[in-house]
C-alpha cells in the first residue's frame, strides 16, 4: 500500500476531525465511504468519569497503522484509503478519542475496512488509556494491546 493511501500522522494533542478523515479517504472512484469516531464517555465499568489520558508509543503505532491498512488492503480487494488517527495527553468526556475513516468502491468493503482498523487498533496498538473518575481517583485500563 502506499503511504498516499493511509492517513497515520493523527498521533496528537489537537482536536481530531472527522472531516479531515472523510475528506481523505473521498475519491470519485469509491461508492462507499464509513466513519468511525470514538469518544470518550461520561461513564465507564459502572464509575463516573471526568476524562480519560492517552500514552502512546508513537514510532511503534505509526507502524502497526501501517501494518493495520497493509492486511485490510489485502482482505478487502486492494482498492482502499485509509485514515487512523488518535489523540494523545489528556481529553475530556465528549472529546473525540479516534477517528478512522475507509474509502473503497462499494459500501461492504468500507463497513469491514473501517471495522476492521478500529478492532485492531484497539487490540493491537501500543497505546494505553488512563481513566479520570468523579471520586479523585483514576486508573489504566487493563485494556488489550500488545496481548495475543
Amino acid at each position: 500500500m502506499s503511504n498516499h493511501f493511509l492517513h497515520v500522522s493523527g498521533i496528537a494533542a489537537e482536536k481530531l476531525d472527522a472531516a479531515t478523515a472523510l475528506d481523505f479517504v473521498a475519491d470519485p472512484g469509491f461508492g462507499g465511504a464509513t466513519l468511525f469516531i470514538g469518544r470518550v464517555r461520561d461513564r465507564n465499568h459502572g464509575r463516573d468519569v471526568l476524562g480519560v489520558s492517552y500514552d502512546i508509543h508513537r514510532p511503534l503505532a505509526l507502524v502497526r497503522f501501517a501494518q493495520i491498512a497493509v492486511e485490510i488492503e489485502r482482505e478487502v480487494g486492494g482498492q482502499l484509503k485509509l485514515y487512523i488517527a488518535h489523540a494523545h495527553g489528556r481529553l475530556a468526556v465528549g472529546d473525540i478519542a479516534v477517528v478512522i475513516a475507509a474509502g473503497t468502491p462499494h459500501r461492504d468493503e468500507a463497513f469491514r475496512a473501517c471495522r476492521q482498523a478500529i478492532e485492531s487498533v484497539k487490540h493491537s496498538a501500543p497505546i494505553w488509556k488512563q481513566e479520570h473518575y468523579a471520586n479523585g481517583d483514576s486508573a489504566w485500563g487493563e485494556g488489550c494491546s500488545l496481548c495475543d
